[in-house]
């Protein structure tokens, strides 16, 4: 067995020594140092030979950790620009008006979290009032993404500087009569406020990396220069667990995203415990970023730590903070001087020997209440050193005390994330803590107060100057006033109206040629942000490469291999296509910061996110909802989509739920087109909806969903008959009849319709054909777009009635008087077409790929599912055998003439 403390091979020493005598002696002085002076002295020696080596351009692998203490040393402290006294006042009246706010609400039930801002609360008033620039700065501003559970913080700040009232802080939670205030974060809820979902955990760092870069985007390809806007995203340190929360970081170093500052409050408690109970959870952080490429600041002790870190001269106190784990830090937090001197200072001789010198005071001081997270100092320094900072990202490690100033109930105690509310006693104690001038008398009937200085007192204009000086109020959203996009040349749309002839053209192919010819507009072209993962050759997008480029901060520093073909591999620093490799999520990221560019930079953006469908809304729905609340445009394009189109793929691979997932969110607008010209028409109404003129009554804050297929087929003409293109929007139009087809039933022949949508309508045109030629059955085609939006129409409609307004349902007026029964086919589970039933005159059934995929050929998978034309001819003829149109027996012999 390996001795695991044995000293293991390294790359060194596959290198020849050319001077083993000389090596030698290092190591001899090495070993000199740790006998006389300690292993702690020789491992500072070697961290400062290491950092010397790096400032003088040596390549050495980077030190993963440092010692458990702040990066930037007191002397290097720069002073905070200022009035210091003055921001303490501020902050101890939000720090008040968010624990008030809380614990008012708790008594309708409707919860809360306290603990957090409380934590946070120096993170986000020195950035307030020294960093976080406007939206009237140089720019777009700065963008924020505000930790989910601090929000009772901000909205505490928005009621100082005047922007809530007391009403407001009143509906903390309590939304529905109008005036009141979301949760958490949500742009949808509060448009003038929020401009980021955060409180999805992970999702708020995963976009906050992708933010930054978008921005270097639309800098390198001239839409507008927001080089001087910075991304701020606040994140908790259990929330660093989620995948997502991670998952982009080598992204961000690699593209030397300087423009994008984390900072991570390291209260060592997620909601239930201890981050890293038995470990230290800034330590592995730091490790993480560190190896990712970024820079990293550790804000970790409070100014009261000064002493004692002068009095080691051992290095025992920095061994010591380096092994005791996180949860026996959070109990220092609530124990007396002498525990705290046995524990911590009675594990070492030297720290038992300082302890002697240390007061009480001085002890619980440094123990219960200074951390770097709450000195404005500490913080302005590590906030200064990041903006600052050039080549990579930041990373800032703050360490605080989670329930900070809300006293002893409440401070490291792992119920805290729990707890709603402070009783009056807790909040008197409160008030003397931060010397606010709030009487006894002010609590009637033992209500807490809000706490206000006036709004023409020397806080509120301290405040509202700071924020002038750095652009006007923050956090904001602004949907500036921008003209609507010009709507693209009808012949691009109007080129899919004659169908393809006899050449088999896949409807995902139709959506790229499509985007090809609204790439060339003149006036919205450029405006277009293809986003594919690592797919776009699956989807034949390898044609935009040469013309359109591929972003990239570094342009191509390299010969493509294929550069002597037509479609040859382009990328470059002005390229319009992020073509993100293998991550969903982060193409969903890209999807979301371009989407809402109209309301973060004033810029119009058309992305489109065209994805294997399979791995869209299962992997990344979260991202879609989070989409849907940031009030995003665009569109989705599920490509390769149903249960059976994918030959041989399989299980993992075959969707057949996604429009399921898709109904769910009401910002997703969820089509399943058959027809190029049918994609064409959809494709036209979403441009001119979210960025045109959207119709009386129509939220332009919505995205489209398209499933496209990768079969190819011959494409039909559009139908000439009247509201075709009304009916593509609305979700549902006749494609055919059994005349109209050439079918020439007998007179009075029994009669059903047909409903297909997708690639299930070829299969249907084929069940109509054989019902006609085989069993004297004539069947009328129609062509459901959506399901999904037939069904919202329909709940509307509901809806109105119960306010005693007469609607009829646009599914029941477009089936009304159609002969026969009504059978409903589809690539998907039942469950998609069965969204209208209820709403359908005529009695209705349905047909779909319900179970798990398989590997197969299409043919075969088809009739695994029962899906297949001839499945459709004998669901066909029993639906009508129950209604005694045909003869009972006719079910029987179509089963065993198609060998069912």
């Amino acid at each position: 067995m390996t001795d695991p403390n044995a000293i293991q091979p390294s790359a060194l020493d596959q290198l020849p020594d050319r001077d083993p005598e000389e090596t030698a002696e290092w190591q001899a002085s090495l070993d000199a140092v740790a006998k006389a002076a300690g292993p702690h002295r020789a491992a500072y020696l070697m961290r400062r030979t290491l950092e010397r080596a790096e400032a003088g351009g040596i390549a050495l692998p980077k030190l993963l950790e440092t010692d458990y203490v702040n990066t930037i040393p007191t002397a290097a402290e720069p002073s905070v620009p200022g009035d210091e006294a003055m921001e303490r006042r501020i902050t101890a009246w939000n720090r008040w008006n968010a624990a008030a706010m809380v614990t008012r609400g708790s008594k309708h039930g409707v919860g809360g979290h306290i603990a957090t801002f409380a934590s946070a609360a120096w993170l986000y008033e020195t950035g307030f009032n020294h960093f976080f620039k406007g939206k009237e700065a140089d720019g777009s501003g700065d963008q924020l993404y505000i930790q989910g559970h601090a929000s009772p913080g901000i909205y505490a700040r928005a009621f100082l500087d005047g922007r809530l009232t007391e009403a407001h802080l009143d509906n903390f939670r309590q939304e529905a009569g109008g005036n009141g205030l979301p949760s958490y974060p949500h742009p949808r809820r509060l448009p003038w406020l929020w401009e980021f979902p955060t409180v999805s955990m992970g999702l708020g760092p995963l976009s906050a990396i992708y933010q930054a870069r978008f921005n270097r985007y639309l800098t390198a390809r001239g839409i507008k220069d927001v080089s001087n806007s910075h991304v701020w995203a606040f994140l908790g340190d259990g929330e660093m667990d989620e995948p997502e929360s991670t998952a982009a970081l080598a992204l961000a170093s690699r593209e030397g995203l300087d423009n994008l500052t984390f900072v991570i409050n390291c209260n060592l408690q997620r909601l239930d415990g201890p981050v890293r109970a038995n470990f230290k959870i800034v330590q592995e952080l730091e490790a993480q970023f560190r190896g990712a490429g970024w820079n990293v600041v550790k804000s970790l002790w409070g100014s009261a730590w000064d002493e004692l870190f002068q009095l080691d001269t051992t290095g025992a106190l920095v061994r010591r903070l380096r092994e005791v784990p996180d949860a026996q830090v959070q109990t220092y937090q609530t124990r007396d001087a002498a525990y705290i001197r046995q524990d911590f200072f009675g594990a070492d001789p030297a720290l038992a020997e300082m302890a002697k010198l240390l007061s009480d005071d001085k002890i619980l001081e440094c123990f219960h209440l200074s951390r770097g997270g709450h000195e404005a100092r500490k913080v302005y320094a590590a906030y200064k050193a990041a903006v600052e900072f050039k080549g990579a990202p930041t990373v800032i490690l703050a360490q605080t005390v989670k329930g900070f100033t809300l006293g002893e109930g409440f401070a490291s105690k792992n119920a805290n994330h729990q707890m709603k509310k402070l009783t009056v006693d807790e909040f008197k104690a409160m008030r003397d803590l931060l010397e606010l001038p709030i009487k006894d008398s002010d609590f009637v009937d033992g209500v807490v107060p809000y706490g206000h200085p006036g709004a023409d007192s020397a806080e509120v204009r301290y405040l509202q100057e700071r924020r002038a000086a750095l652009g006007g109020p923050a956090p904001a959203r602004r949907v500036h006033p921008v003209a609507p996009l010009p709507a693209p040349a009808e012949k691009a749309f109007a080129s899919f109206d004659k169908g393809s002839g006899s050449q088999n053209v896949a409807t995902t192919m139709a959506f790229v040629r499509l985007v090809k010819d609204l790439v060339r507009d003149k006036e919205s072209g450029k405006r277009w942000v293809p986003i594919v993962p690592d797919e776009a050759r699956t989807f034949g997008m390898e044609s935009l490469f040469p013309s359109l480029g591929i972003y990239s901060p570094k342009g191509q520093t390299y010969e493509p291999v294929d550069r002597d073909q037509l479609m040859y591999y382009k990328e470059a620093k002005n390229g319009q296509i992020l073509n993100e490799g293998i991550t969903e999520a982060g193409s969903m990221a890209d999807f979301i910061a371009a989407s809402t560019a109209y309301s973060t930079h004033g810029e119009t953006m058309i992305p489109f996110y065209i994805f294997y469908s399979m791995f869209g809304w299962q992997r990344t729905a979260d991202q879609m909802w989070q989409l849907g609340d940031q009030l995003g445009r665009g569109f989705l394009v599920g490509a390769t989509a149903g249960r059976t189109t994918l030959t041989g793929e399989g299980l993992q691979h075959a969707d057949g739920h996604s429009p399921v997932i898709a109904a769910t969110n009401p910002a997703a607008l969820t089509y399943d087109p058959a027809f190029a010209y049918e994609v064409a028409a959809i494709v036209k109404d979403g441009l001119r909806r979210m960025y045109g003129e959207a119709a009386p009554g129509e939220d332009p804050n919505v995205f489209y969903y398209l499933t496209v297929y990768n079969e190819p087929i011959p494409q039909p003409a559009k139908p000439a008959a009247d509201g075709v293109d009304e009916g593509i929007v609305k979700g549902l139009y006749r494609f055919n009849t059994a005349e109209s087809a050439g079918l020439s039933p007998v007179a009075n022949a029994p009669r059903i319709q047909l409903l297909g949508s997708g690639t299930a309508i070829h299969w249907t045109l084929q069940a109509q054909k054989l019902l006609a030629e085989e069993w004297g059955v004539a069947a009328d085609v129609w062509s459901a777009t959506s399901w999904t939006e037939l069904r919202r129409d329909a709940l509307d409609a509901d809806a109105a009635l119960l306010r005693g307004e007469e609607r009829v349902p646009y599914v029941r007026q477009a089936l009304h008087g159609a002969e026969g029964p009504v059978l409903a086919v589809s690539d998907y589970m039942r469950q998609v077409p069965d969204q209208i039933a209820q709403w359908v005159e005529q009695d209705y059934s349905s047909l779909g790929a319900d179970g798990f995929g398989l590997s197969d050929t299409r043919e075969a998978a088809r009739r695994h599912f029962g899906v297949d034309a001839e499945s459709i001819v004998v669901a066909a003829l029993a639906q009508l055998a129950r209604r005694g149109e045909v003869k009972a027996t006719a079910v029987k012999e179509a089963r065993e003439k198609y060998g069912l």
